[in-house]
């Protein structure tokens, strides 16, 4: 059960105190304050929540436990002064303060239009292929090194440098738009009046040019747009899509600045206090306060967030009174006096008012004001708001990627501080601590003087606050359901949390991109030596005297031989500089570009449900997605829906609650039940409850809340003993019982009016609101929240209750309680938590057999798959409290330290609980799980669960999602005395099974096998045991270990220990990984697996915002992965391959050349050839093939899922491919040479006219047309898929380069060149030449192919054949691949309106010409049984489908639980299973754990830790 650690709606006078995940400790922010450079780089997820403290405490005066904060030193401290004069530590000699903020104008944008070009230029040199080709275009320069043509040699260059610049311009001038609507948003600042912290702005020279540039291009800009297009509709999909972007759309944040409609307006004109829309003065002196009224005018109270506001409210320093409805009991307790920051004696001019300005004008230390559905421009410290309690909501997206609601609170000080003359007459000082990017801790203090209005001649005493994140609106937030909010800046622009937090997502290249840059390199290294051997034997040629170089030449260039070999080096450079494919890299780019758009237009991974499609966020790691060999998923959200829905529970010993759950289906399979026959009769049964429930509830209160289609809860002998049936005790628990469930939480009513009406609760977690939600149904309804507490209808009767402390749940307490005053003036503590947490605070030596009653139920619910929570109680006397809560005080007020102490505080009053009881909720698989889980493990795919749910709830889904089975020996590693040694043992035992020891040679074994292991051992570890074989000497044991076990589920991990296990398996085996997860706690393993895949859930897009890929359903990930992952590593291999060898066998063909001219650098070939052939002549096929190129479609590719073992095993992309390629293409360039060379050697031709056609430049046409044909039809025969496009590209490429020789030769710019295309077009040689010349280049690599495929083929060749000869038209009658003969499937039953989809337990077999037939490789024999095989035609590797005879097949007579009987036998019949063996059962760990009393009194460690994993 999880409730994550966020604000609550609770009203005034409570204290709220919070913690949140700690993934490491680390020292205080004050002593972390690291650059704005190296903040940067972290990122928002992976920042665990921690030091989440109470804000609300009450204030104290300096002379108490504020001293404390001495301890930080004060130059780190950021202070700021409100109507308060700086003091001279903090001016200058001119009066201007020392301290200067940062302006609040942000810019995420890297270039501005002055900066925008030699920016962009000096990172795209940072390429080192790039800074290459300007060298030798440099060198071209110098006629010295004989470049006949120096500016055409640098337009490759510049294509590749523009088109780039455009692409980033493009891009960056999406960012500069949002970053100008962001700055010039609408907000109401306090102006005409004196901020002290600040002083004008002198703005320089230079920055006025920029800012009238910008403004400039801006102008001209919108002129144009506004002219040439219409304005654009923005469709509900483009919005919901945003929500990935840290930065929205202006569409989302907010209307333009001229049109912003005020929300004040559609309220009560009447009101006395109501806020007007400024800009307007303050209201006048006089100008009273009225009541608040809250019902419309039909009567029905209105929808707000803040419900039962008495009509009269009391100020914060009277005491209050509360009664029961009955008026039986008063109970009069007195308020602290929180202070207040006016001074009484301080005059407002008048002249300040709030006024609708820029974002960007806000400065630290302005007052502003703040609308309903306005996003905060900065982080502001709240001083009061619309709620008399001084609560506002605020929706958090923009920071964490959750939009549920969380409570912020205003300083208790502040709360008079509410018009623009309180501002100015509001005298005050916040020292905060430093800016730090920690978005759920900060620390700081109020310090103002307190002085009493009737007493103007005492100086006053001083006074203090603290102000902790609940007292913090933070920049990116947006207020809802709150009227108004005021509040001062205290961080503008780059120093909010938001900002500091604005790092990219870690770096991340493909490995092939890594390995290419070796590839690269050697092409150096061959370049090199080819320039070398040039200058050598250039400077020998010249040193010899005897030579008839010198009857010819009238001296060398450079006078003497070493120089003319160095001029010689260079020369070659530029000769043979295509060998450095420049243009691979902008065709690299071209390609993962392209292959994004189609991975986010594939239909059929686009969730209708949220308007979402799978959304590529790393464009440049597509071909990662095909070598994926381990996955690491989270269970809640990311394999299961998270939607919670109340299924069970068990109050005082007795188990209520029908559900037929997909773990029970999956346990009661393993035991051979039929779950056909038993899900019919399931089904039936709990629709006849439902009934009867229905009408059990109406019969015992109309409850106008209760709807028909809402009920998850069915249990009609629930409602039987809520009507005394079973007697008055066991109906007095079912009450206590629901009237806990309806006090223990934090959230947030919204009442829609109508007939019946409607209560809906927005929660911090959906489990939270499941509960509450099941209280509403059977008759205990939270209405809403009052100044004071919570009302309850309680069967039809209000009653009101005083919540006093509310103490939120996070993963290290795993538990929330909270202290509530009951209408008899009794108070009790209501606590629900983890259930080990619960029985550990249980009061000692009571309650024994309804411990062990309990313990048993909630062992049944968690192998039901379901999520369970204990429920408990402790009654307090009033002096225990109030003695209690001053110690709770203190802490709270503390400024150093805060949160170690509450939670020690916390501890001390959760303490000797009585148990009443506990739930079971379901989270349901999602659509498909079990299918993609089984089809992604056919692929060779390891698939390991990290998880925070218990050890019985992970198994029973591992086992209902096909990731476990009941053939498979279950290791479950707990280690229960935490130590080291017996780690240590446990790992040896288990790994002798295997018969390995965990050697250095067994890992470097390990890491060349791919294969997966045999379906016959799964691991399942606990966090506390994970901790312990992460350690560095148990490391590589466990990680061998789980390398023999088909399936490994960590259970209650932390998300440190999650990125830590990614960690462990991506390094220690040297292999691709892949991290899925729907929350910020998975933030952390998406970022450390080299591709990171987020779910787009109902709740949060933190996890999407921090990843590569971002789907809607876990279910996708078959095609992203299956289909698209494949065909981008194939496609991309080979498209490498291909580039590396065009480009050798172009150079190999003018070294060649040189041999016979003593390599002096002559060019054989026109100098536009070799500008033009990777640009032009060569570029189309190639990009097309790593764009289009399929070996077979999408279904075969789910259809045989074996053909991605190709890539988990790498062997698309190898070096022994790259020199295969590389010396295909050395020998096709000596045939390119010499079949020429060889043709003019012996004799001359003549053209019709007489002229010769043997000079170096006719010579070139030859060779190079032949070049150019065998290179296109050389990709062609590498491409799988023969379309028309492909084709045409091929043809177009070849025709090309007849087409530029004819049309080039016909002008004299050609010179020498001039008409060289006619003379050497109409020698019939050219054309013999040129078919011989293809054939003898082509036909090796023919025949090899021929070979290859007729005697040697792969899996890929086999299955193109069956797809040649009609096996798989089958799949045409799919419109998606579903696997269709896959008798493993789930089986939900625990939405009964919904009607059985589950396929026949035997289908009937699919025909013979339809059956696929399984390449050598995989297929099994009838000795044999391979591990990739699918045995047949099962579609699956579980081999124990078998229907067991040892076992009955249930019960099938009616019951009074039929759904606990049914479960019930299920697990006495299990066969001696891994948890009875391990005694590892909920059950049997619950009997073992004591109170912590009893530990402490024996002076034990305690058996139960808390605090080491974080829940989910």
């Amino acid at each position: 059960m999880e409730y994550p650690a966020e604000e609550s709606n609770v009203s005034n006078p409570i204290k709220r105190i919070r913690w949140a995940t700690q993934r490491v400790t680390g020292s205080p922010a004050r002593r972390k304050r690291h650059s704005l450079l190296s903040r940067l780089h972290k990122k928002t997820g992976s920042i665990e929540k921690k030091g989440e403290f109470d804000s609300n405490a009450e204030v104290i005066q300096e002379t108490t436990d504020t001293s404390e904060d001495g301890d930080e030193p004060e130059d780190n401290r950021r202070r700021i002064f409100f109507n308060v004069d700086l003091p001279n530590d903090a001016t200058d000699g001119e009066g201007h303060p020392l301290e200067s903020f940062g302006r609040n104008k942000i810019r995420t944008a890297k270039y501005t239009p002055l900066s925008f070009v030699p920016k962009n230029l000096w990172f795209q040199f940072h390429n080192i292929a790039n800074v290459y080709f300007l060298f030798v275009i440099i060198l071209g320069i110098f006629p010295i090194f004989g470049a006949t043509n120096p500016a055409l040699s640098a337009v490759p260059l510049i294509v590749i440098l523009v088109v780039t610049a455009v692409k980033d311009a493009i891009e960056d001038w999406r960012r500069t738009v949002l970053d100008i609507d962001l700055n010039n948003s609408p907000v109401h600042r306090l102006v005409d009046w004196h901020n002290v912290n600040s002083s004008e702005d002198d703005i320089s020279l230079w920055r006025r040019m920029k800012k009238s540039t910008t403004r400039g291009i801006v102008w001209v800009f919108r002129l144009w747009k506004s002219k040439t297009r219409r304005k654009p509709k923005r469709g509900s999909g483009d919005v919901q899509r945003d929500l990935d972007q840290s930065q929205q759309s202006n569409d989302q944040r907010r209307v333009s600045i001229m049109s912003r409609s005020s929300y004040q307006s559609a309220r009560n004109p009447t009101e006395g206090d109501a806020i007007p829309m400024t800009p307007v003065p303050s209201p006048q002196p006089g100008q009273g306060r009225g009541p608040i009224n809250n019902t419309a005018a039909d009567g029905q109270r209105q929808s707000s967030a803040f419900s039962y506001e008495d009509a009269n409210l009391v100020s914060e320093t009277d005491d209050v009174q509360g009664s029961s409805p009955s008026g039986a009991q008063q109970v009069i307790r007195t308020q602290k006096f929180y202070g207040n920051l006016l001074d009484p004696f301080k005059e407002a001019s008048g002249k300040a008012r709030f006024k609708k300005d820029y974002w960007k004008s806000v400065q630290v230390g302005d007052f502003v004001r703040i609308y309903n559905e306005d996003q905060i421009p900065a982080d502001i410290v709240i001083l009061s708001t619309s709620d008399p309690d001084g609560a506002c909501y605020v929706e958090t997206k923009s920071l964490d990627g959750e939009t549920n609601l969380k409570v912020r609170q205003a300083l208790h000080s502040g709360h008079q501080v509410r018009h623009a003359r309180d501002c100015e007459r509001a005298a005050f000082v916040i020292e905060s601590e430093p800016q730090h990017a920690n978005l759920y801790q900060y620390n700081a203090i109020a310090r103002w003087t307190q002085r009493d209005p009737h007493k103007p001649e005492e100086l006053g005493t001083p006074m203090a606050e603290p102000i902790g994140i609940n007292n913090l609106l933070l920049r990116g937030c947006s207020l809802q359901n709150t009227e108004w909010v005021l509040g001062v800046v205290v961080f503008t622009g780059q120093e909010t949390k938001i900002m500091l937090n604005a790092g990219i997502t870690p770096s991340k290249r493909s490995r092939i991109t890594r390995e290419l840059n070796w590839n690269v390199i050697y092409n150096f290294i061959i370049l090199f030596f080819m320039c070398l051997v040039s200058g050598i034997v250039q400077g020998i040629t010249w040193s010899q005297t005897e030579n008839s170089i010198t009857y010819f030449e009238f001296g060398s260039i450079g006078g003497k031989p070493s120089l003319d070999g160095f001029i010689t080096f260079w020369a070659a450079v530029i000769l043979f500089q295509n060998l450095v494919p420049i243009a691979l890299y902008i065709s690299l780019e071209i390609i993962k570009t392209t292959q994004a758009f189609f991975i986010y237009s594939d239909t059929f991974m686009y969730y209708e449900r949220i308007d979402y499609p799978c959304t590529p966020k790393s464009w440049n790691i597509s071909d990662d997605l095909g070598q994926i060999e381990y996955i690491f998923s989270d269970k809640t959200g990311t394999l299961t829906q998270n939607v919670m829905e109340f299924k069970k529970c068990t109050i005082n010993g007795i188990p209520y609650g029908e559900a037929y759950t997909e773990a029970q289906a999956g346990m009661q399979r393993r035991l051979g039940i039929d779950v056909e026959e038993e899900g019919v009769k399931a089904h039936k049964q709990i629709a006849e409850d439902r009934v009867k429930m229905l009408e059990g509830l109406r019969k015992l209160h109309s409850n106008p809340y209760l709807h028909d289609e809402e009920l998850t809860f069915v249990a009609p002998d629930f409602v039987r003993d809520l009507e005394g049936v079973s007697g008055e005790e066991q109906q007095r628990a079912n009450e206590d019982f629901m009237i806990a469930l309806a006090l223990c939480h934090t959230v947030i009513t919204e009442r829609t009016p109508g007939d019946p009406p409607k209560i809906e609760f927005k929660a911090q977690s959906p489990d939270e609101a499941a509960l509450v939600a099941t209280a509403r149904d059977c008759g205990f309804t939270v209405i809403g929240r009052t100044q004071e507490g919570i009302i309850v209808n309680v069967m039809g009767e209000d009653r009101e209750y005083t919540v006093l402390n509310t103490l939120e749940f996070n993963s290290s307490r795993k538990r929330m309680s909270a202290i509530i005053r009951m209408p008899d003036g009794r108070i009790f503590l209501y606590c629900k938590g983890a259930d080990i947490v619960i029985y550990s605070r249980l009061k000692r030596g009571e309650q024994t057999a309804l411990r062990k009653t309990t313990a048993e139920h909630l062992e049944l619910f968690a192998r039901e798959g379901l999520r369970t929570l204990c429920i408990a109680r402790k009654e307090i006397s009033e002096s225990d409290y109030q003695a209690w809560n001053k110690e709770h005080d203190i802490a709270a007020a503390a400024i150093v330290d805060r949160d170690d102490k509450l939670e020690k505080v916390s501890d001390a009053i959760e303490q000797d609980l009585t148990l009443l009881g506990g739930t079971a909720i379901e989270d349901r698989l999602q659509d498909g799980v079990p299918d993609t889980i089984a089809l992604l493990a056919d692929a060779g795919i390891k698939l390991w669960v990290l998880t925070g749910d218990k050890v019985e709830t992970a198994i029973n889904i591992g086992f209902s999602c096909n990731l476990l089975n009941n053939d498979m020996d279950l290791i479950v590693f707990k280690i229960e005395d935490e130590k080291e040694e017996t780690a240590g043992a446990e790992l040896d035992k288990h790994l002798a099974t295997f018969g390995i020891t965990g050697s250095d040679e067994e890992l470097r074994a390990a890491r060349k096998n791919h294969e997966p292991p045999g379906p016959t051992h799964a691991i399942v570890i606990d966090g506390d045991s994970l901790k312990l074989v992460l350690q560095d000497q148990f490391r590589q044991k466990f990680l061998l270990l789980c390398k023999k076990c088909r399936a490994v589920l960590c259970c209650r991990v932390s998300p440190s220990q999650k990125a830590a296990v990614v960690r462990l398996v991506k390094t220690g085996l040297d292999v691709m990984t892949l991290s899925v997860g729907d929350g910020a706690n998975d933030v952390a393993m998406i970022q450390e697996a080299d591709v990171g895949v987020g779910i787009a859930g109902e709740e949060g897009r933190q996890a999407v915002m921090s990843s590569d890929y971002s789907i809607g359903q876990f279910r996708f990930l078959q095609r992203l992965i299956l289909v698209h992952g494949r065909w981008s590593y194939r496609r991309l291999a080979e498209t490498i391959a291909n580039f590396f060898y065009k480009n050798i066998v172009w150079t190999f063909a003018l070294f060649w050349y040189q041999i016979y001219n003593n390599f002096d650098i002559t060019y054989l070939f026109d100098y536009t050839y070799i500008l033009l052939v990777n640009l032009a002549f060569t570029s189309l096929p190639v990009i097309f093939m790593g764009i289009l190129d399929q070996d077979v479609s999408d279904k075969v590719s789910l259809a045989v899922p074996q053909l991605y073992r190709r890539g988990i095993e790498r062997k698309e992309w190898t070096q022994v491919k790259f020199w295969t390629y590389m010396f295909d293409g050395i020998y096709q360039s000596l045939i390119c040479f010499f079949m020429g060379y060889l043709l003019f050697a012996p004799a001359n031709f003549v053209t019709s006219s007489g002229l010769g056609v043997n000079d170096q430049s006719r010579m070139g046409v030859y060779i190079a047309c032949a070049i150019i044909v065998v290179v296109n039809v050389y990709v062609l025969l590498n491409t799988y898929r023969w379309d028309w496009l492909m084709l045409f590209l091929v043809f177009i490429s070849i025709v090309l380069i007849w087409f530029w020789t004819g049309v080039y030769t016909a002008s004299t710019l050609a010179e020498q060149f001039y008409k060289a295309a006619p003379q050497v077009y109409g020698q019939l040689t050219f054309w013999v030449l040129s078919l011989l010349t293809i054939s003898a280049c082509l036909l090796p690599r023919f025949v090899a192919k021929a070979y290859q495929k007729l005697y040697r083929p792969r899996d890929i060749d086999i299955i193109r054949e069956q797809v040649r000869l009609g096996r798989y038209d089958y799949l045409d009658q799919y419109e998606a691949y579903v696997p269709p003969n896959n008798k493993v499937s789930s089986a939900a039953w625990s939405d009964v309106s919904q009607p059985s989809k589950k396929p026949s337990k035997d289908p009937t077999p699919l025909p013979d010409d339809e059956r696929p037939i399984y390449p050598p490789s995989i297929a099994a024999t009838g000795t044999t049984r391979n591990p990739r095989s699918q045995n047949g035609s099962d579609g699956t590797e579980y081999t124990g489908h078998r229907l067991s005879m040892d076992y009955a097949t249930g019960p099938t007579q009616e019951r009074v639980r039929p759904s606990f009987d049914r479960m019930r036998s299920s697990i006495d019949r299990i066969r001696p299973s891994y948890e009875a063996s391990n005694d590892f059962t909920s059950a049997a760990l619950l009997t073992r754990v004591e109170s912590s009393h009893s530990q402490q009194g024996h002076g034990q460690r305690p058996v139960v830790q808390h605090g080491k994993s974080s829940l989910r």
